[in-house]
């Protein structure tokens, strides 16, 4: 199945602690090429993320962005040791009483309470809310190929039609080109026995002769739909493939030389360029 490079995906996770958001967005491109934001993702997270999404995606460049909402909290602590030092300090004094020094009286001297904020994020959440998103993602790509598949089929069964319309009229067409050169030589009263006539009419129909190359585009769309049936198509190939019918048709239509069937042959052509055009898109 065909997996579009391009696709978008949002998960949140929320609860009494934090608010954590992944967004996921890709668009087409020769490699992979991943972007995660913000830059300050620990090591150990960014590698998980990298090799996770490589597992999954080939090529594309992919942007990851995480946005974080935290809940004030905070926690609080004495410093005893700071705390003894300065009773120790004033019991020294005679003009102070040690024994009834009030919280107010300490809450100002440096170091005897320590306040810190809990501002961390753990990252089970953050991997969690990145997995749900990458589902989220992959599922997104898939319903653009599927888009991209059933232009694919359209286009392949319009060159198929064309084929097999060609392969029943060349024959009747080659037949009245052997009879037209067999007029033109009475016309022109030539001397031609009757091999010579027919080695001139072989020739003439072996010049304008496209069965072999119908034979090719035959074997390119058999290939192509078998890539295009995979459990991960490549686009890669598809695209090689594409470049191999575009060759054909174009070799096609410039020897064909009837305008009825010329039409259908550019036709065809012209059903690969927008086959290859989609292709862009696959990953």
């Amino acid at each position: 199945m065909p997996l579009s490079m391009t696709g978008y995906a949002t998960s949140k996770h929320q609860d009494d602690s934090c608010e954590v958001v992944c967004e996921i967005k890709s668009v087409n491109h020769r490699f992979l090429e991943l972007s995660i934001k913000p830059n300050d993702i620990n090591n150990k997270l960014d590698s998980f993320i990298r090799n996770t999404l490589k597992k999954r995606v080939e090529r594309g460049a992919i942007d990851i962005r995480f946005k974080y909402n935290l809940s004030q909290a905070y926690s609080y602590s004495v410093n005893k040791e700071s705390l003894l030092n300065l009773k120790k300090i004033l019991s020294q004094l005679t003009i102070v009483n040690a024994q009834n020094i009030s919280l107010s009286d300490i809450k100002n001297f440096p170091g005897i309470f320590e306040t810190n904020e809990k501002n961390k994020i753990p990252e089970s959440v953050i991997k969690k809310t990145f997995l749900e998103a990458l589902e989220e993602f992959m599922k997104d790509k898939s319903r653009e190929g599927i888009k991209i598949q059933k232009v694919f089929n359209k286009k392949i069964k319009t060159i198929n039609d064309s084929i097999n319309k060609l392969q029943k009229q060349i024959p009747v067409i080659n037949k009245k080109r052997m009879s037209l050169l067999s007029s033109k030589v009475k016309q022109l009263k030539l001397e031609l026995d009757a091999d010579k006539l027919s080695q001139e009419a072989a020739m003439l129909i072996l010049k304008y002769d496209v069965a072999e190359e119908l034979e090719r585009i035959t074997f390119h769309i058999e290939s192509m739909k078998k890539e295009l049936s995979l459990k991960k198509t490549k686009g890669k190939k598809v695209d090689f493939i594409l470049q191999e019918l575009f060759r054909e048709t174009n070799t096609l239509a410039v020897k064909i030389d009837r305008p009825s069937l010329k039409g259908m042959a550019l036709d065809m052509k012209l059903a690969v360029e927008e086959m290859r055009e989609q292709a862009q898109n696959l990953e």
